[in-house]
């Protein structure tokens, strides 16, 4: 066992290579301006309608690709 773990501690640098260091870059601050409801609602709606919608097209047209030759 003592064998396997100097090969393994050796190895490790070399395997490993370079690491970056990622840092969050985190802003304190208020927002400049405020969002009102509707626009959030409008922007959920907006996201959910393109991620939703295709699938919602492939599945609403499911029986129309399997007829298909």
């Amino acid at each position: 066992m003592p064998l396997i773990r100097t090969i393994a501690s050796r190895a490790a640098p070399v395997l490993r290579g370079h690491t970056i260091t990622q840092r969050a870059s985190i802003n304190s601050s208020a927002p400049k301006g405020q969002v009102g409801a509707l626009e959030t609602v409008v922007g959920l709606g907006l996201f959910t309608l393109a991620f939703l919608g295709p699938s919602g097209w492939v599945l609403a047209n499911l029986e129309s690709y399997k007829s298909k030759e």
